[in-house]
């Protein structure tokens, strides 16, 4: 048998006071947060809006280690696969804070647009980044870096931080992020906290907004993205 000298809660463990109705959980109280959560072991397509621009893309399981979803797009160029979960269910407010991650890799991780985040319902968001509200990761056909983005409505616009992280061809990469419920948020790459951007009342999303995986072909040749993991959540 191995060492298995740890540090154990035989007692539980909590995220709540004393005098709370739930102080002897032995384990941490779920309702203090609304989360989403999809190791893609199972997909069903009713559960998302699919925006498919070209006939003959997919979206669908595919093996490997650890639950993966696989977009494909087809040989045509700006041909765009995009999930958005139903419904909208995730609004940034004041006070509360919020998270997301996700880990991924492309194919070509040049000549294909991608975004990763939460963004407001929008079948045709990708090619010209035209979600008006969210906090996002996004990557630009012809550039292999990714750009975090918080965004509030159309007329007020968004703060924005460029290169934030290089891909790499069929190279996993994990990008989160976190709101502090204050005026910021702190962006991750493979695990490190790099930086953090301005989310005050300026910038801070003001719709409904919902978990987006998108990929979009930037040369006439198929592209495939393939999502490990989504995972996000906010105080309530």
């Amino acid at each position: 048998m191995g060492n298995n000298i740890v540090t154990r809660f035989p007692y539980g463990v909590t995220n709540v006071g004393q005098d709370d109705l739930f102080g002897d959980l032995k384990q941490t109280d779920p309702t203090l947060y609304h989360e989403y959560w999809n190791d893609f072991d199972t997909y069903a397509a009713g559960d998302w809006t699919v925006t498919e621009t070209q006939a003959g893309a997919t979206q669908a399981l595919t093996a490997g280690d650890g639950g993966l979803i696989l977009l494909t797009n087809t040989t045509a160029d700006n041909d765009v696969n995009q999930l958005q979960k139903l419904p909208a269910a995730f609004s940034f407010t004041a006070g509360q804070k919020a998270f997301f991650r996700c880990r991924f890799k492309l194919s070509d991780a040049t000549q294909s647009d991608v975004m990763v985040g939460l963004a407001n319902a929008n079948a045709s968001g990708l090619l010209t980044n035209a979600w008006v509200d969210g906090v996002y990761f996004y990557k630009a056909d012809g550039a292999a870096t990714a750009d975090i983005f918080v965004r509030k409505n159309a007329t007020t616009g968004s703060n924005t931080v460029a290169a934030v992280a290089t891909l790499a061809d069929d190279t996993y990469i994990e990008l989160g992020w976190s709101y502090n419920g204050v005026d910021r948020v702190y962006y991750e790459v493979n695990g490190s906290v790099i930086g953090s951007l301005d989310a005050s009342s300026s910038y801070l999303p003001d719709a409904d907004t919902t978990v987006t995986l998108a990929l979009g072909n930037g040369a006439a040749a198929a592209k495939t993205m393939t999502i490990d993991y989504v995972f996000a959540a906010k105080e309530r």
